[in-house]
């Protein structure tokens, strides 16, 4: 099969229309770098107090609303879980930018210095530095414990970031990113919910806008241009990146330290509707760009439903 060349790719298709040239691309994201970038150890209040009555995390994002067991939880509990789910969510946050962060090193690595490609995925790490500095405070912030993966999942990242290809590397870029910035897009505007947190998530979804843009173009053009095998292989480890997710996405130690079963809680969790359509909606705008380029097929779109994100 004949590979195409990025000197062709202009001329490309993909079911999402004409691919984007990269430099134009790049060049707006810097421009919206340098208007819209974010110092939060300056931007965000550290030294506010904790505030009375408000939550960490809007109750209908937390992973038990609306169990029996939520129903027999008291607000005081209810809340708890919420902050210490707000702190596993970072944990996992930080965990994965750590990780996007050398994906996007290893892309550059072979690419022109001086093109504005380059120059915007070093202004990402950048973000995602701050993001994760961020993150790690509001943990602290909220005295709440850190909440690391499962060994087996943090050294399965080891192989990760070595075996990836190009276009694997967007593809669990934006899985990593976008459920995510789906909740805080419910979350700043909350009302309800402790305003650190909120200015959090605020810097988050406006700086992460950017990040989705870039991982987008470039998974599309990586579709394109990539080798078969490349391509499938990519359907593959996106398919386990997403299982790996879903396991991930809250550490069941947060329902022993809020004083609940934990096993009780986790099956409560599985069964929950609620959590199921949560989950799906966060996912839907990533599966609906998936699938439209073609990386959710064969073996991958099993994975994808058996991980509970696509329905």
């Amino acid at each position: 099969m004949t590979t195409v060349t990025e000197r062709d790719v202009q001329t490309l298709r993909d079911a999402l229309g004409p691919l984007r040239d990269r430099e134009q691309i790049a060049e707006r994201l810097l421009e919206s770098s340098a208007k819209h970038s974010f110092d939060p150890d300056t931007e965000l209040d550290w030294d506010a107090a904790v505030e009375d009555g408000k939550w960490f995390w809007p109750p209908e994002l937390v992973s038990l609303y609306d169990t029996p067991l939520w129903r027999k939880m008291s607000e005081e509990q209810r809340m708890d879980l919420a902050r210490h789910e707000a702190a596993s969510l970072a944990s996992l946050g930080i965990w994965f930018e750590i990780i996007l962060m050398q994906l996007l090193v290893r892309h550059i690595y072979d690419k022109p210095v001086t093109s504005n490609h380059v120059r915007y995925a070093l202004t990402e790490i950048a973000d995602e530095c701050r993001h994760s500095m961020m993150f790690g405070r509001m943990i602290q912030w909220g005295r709440a414990p850190n909440y690391p993966v499962p060994r087996v999942y943090h050294n399965l990242a080891r192989v990760l970031k070595t075996v990836s290809t190009t276009p694997g590397s967007f593809a669990a870029t934006l899985l990593g990113e976008e459920i995510l910035d789906w909740m805080q897009r419910l979350t700043f505007p909350d009302e309800r919910v402790q305003t650190l947190v909120r200015g959090v998530t605020r810097i988050h979804v406006v700086e992460e806008a950017r990040h989705v843009r870039y991982a987008r173009e470039e998974l599309r053009r990586q579709m394109v241009t990539a080798p078969r095998w490349e391509r499938e292989f990519t359907r593959l480890s996106c398919g386990e990146a997403a299982r790996v997710f879903s396991v991930c996405f809250v550490n069941p130690q947060v329902y022993e330290n809020v004083g609940l079963d934990r096993r009780e809680a986790v099956a409560q969790v599985k069964a929950s509707g609620h959590r199921t359509e949560v989950m799906q909606t966060g996912a839907k705008r990533l599966t609906d760009f998936l699938d439209d380029i073609g990386v959710l097929n064969g073996v991958g779109r099993r994975l994808w439903k058996s991980s509970g994100l696509l329905a």
